[in-house]
């Protein structure tokens, strides 16, 4: 019983890291594609290799801060802010398959994500603090303040 309490915890973060995982190898195919059906040294080559470098150098601090921040605060908006960061990561790889400033949009809304992820792993462990030194549990208010402030994330 004790372990389907755990899975009921982390189910929407397993579903949005397995997501972002079929995301890589959509990315990897594409390198690979462009890579056995043109010379390597043309220009698309290049801007699908350094596009796909660029997701992959940000990937683990993606899934650093969705997983804290799902654990220590709340699972639907952590997983919330995850699948809008893929999606944007998403736009990101196809604008710069195109031209490079096309993908500078993708990139900053990225960024947006990730600070907004890390700020509810501060407050979730700020919170714990609280709770663990002084007794005083603020959780259901921050959980209701984060719920409402993922739906801004999707304001551009």
């Amino acid at each position: 019983m004790d372990s389907f309490i755990v899975v009921e915890n982390i189910y929407l973060l397993v579903i949005i890291t397995l997501i972002s995982v079929l995301q890589n190898a959509f990315f990897a195919q594409k390198v690979e594609r462009e890579c056995n059906g043109q010379n390597t040294n043309t220009s698309a080559f290049e801007r699908v290799s350094c596009a796909n470098r660029n997701c992959m150098d940000a990937y683990p601090t993606f899934l650093a801060v969705m997983w804290c921040a799902g654990l220590c605060l709340s699972q639907a908006p952590a997983a919330f802010a995850g699948f809008i960061y893929l999606v944007v990561r998403q736009k990101y790889f196809v604008g710069y398959m195109g031209q490079t400033c096309q993908s500078t949009p993708g990139y900053l809304f990225g960024k947006r994500v990730i600070f907004f992820l890390l700020l509810m792993c501060v407050v979730g462990i700020f919170n714990f603090l609280l709770m663990r030194h002084y007794g005083s549990d603020y959780k259901d208010y921050v959980e209701t303040i984060t719920s409402a402030a993922s739906a801004l994330l999707l304001i551009p």
